[in-house]
């Protein structure tokens, strides 16, 4: 055999023994309405992996909030800041309560916002105890998804789950799972809800953020998609706005 030819069969052998690598190392791609999906979900959270997960708006990467080498990871994956805070997902109101300081809100407020394409800001409860998650502020933003997967995954894993957009920060927010291919090598699973929000552009601007830790007002962090309906909300509650 000659060198040439000795060589081109070399070359072979190691791309493909490079592409198993590569395939090796991609995150499992899990159907939604797989009958497992929930618990292999709820699994990989407790493992203290960092997910991909459809949501009411958009693709999410989520990790179990109160596990410290979970949200190095994530902040990590998403090449972001830590200064740019991370929301926690929950499953009920009383969850609201138990991680942000809500006291001051009621329920009939709060089960007219959540479930939805809401994020509410508040004060930290003693519970939320990640030294990681959010450190250079004391609020934390709280969503509860209208989406059954995710109300399934958080039920079954009963802590928070740290939830932010499935992209790399300064990226537009994804809508379908391929937009995120360049992710998935670092994600213990990719759960693949289909196409989100009817692939309308606009609705890649996620949920609306406001602040309602101060009595008696709110403050518009990011209009969202459902802005004017909280809006409404808000006003019909008596809340004033900072601005």
């Amino acid at each position: 055999m000659n060198f040439i030819k000795h060589l081109k069969i070399s070359l072979v052998r190691h791309e493909s023994v490079s592409t198993k690598m590569k395939i090796n190392k991609m995150a499992d791609i899990i159907s939604c309405h797989d009958e497992t999906s929930y618990a292999r979900a709820a699994e990989c959270l407790t493992n203290g992996q960092v997910i991909a997960v459809p949501t009411d708006t958009i693709y999410g990467l989520a990790c179990s909030a109160n596990c410290p080498d979970a949200i190095k990871k994530l902040y990590t994956i998403k090449g972001r800041d830590s200064v740019k805070p991370v929301a926690i997902c929950v499953t009920y109101v009383p969850d609201v309560r138990k991680w942000g300081q809500a006291e001051h809100l009621s329920d009939n407020l709060l089960h007219s916002l959540l479930p939805g394409p809401v994020t509410v800001v508040l004060e930290k409860t003693k519970h939320l105890n990640n030294p990681y998650l959010n450190p250079h502020t004391t609020k934390i933003g709280i969503r509860i998804p209208n989406h059954n997967f995710m109300n399934k995954v958080t039920k079954l894993f009963d802590r928070p789950v740290a939830l932010t957009s499935a992209n790399f920060s300064n990226e537009p927010s994804t809508l379908s799972v391929k937009e995120f291919e360049h992710l998935y090598s670092n994600l213990g699973a990719v759960f693949d809800g289909g196409v989100l929000s009817h692939g309308l552009e606009q609705n890649r601007t996620g949920s609306t953020v406001i602040d309602l830790s101060k009595v008696g007002h709110y403050n518009i962090i990011r209009r969202g998609i459902s802005y004017d309906r909280i809006i409404r909300i808000l006003h019909s509650h008596g809340l004033k706005s900072t601005e």
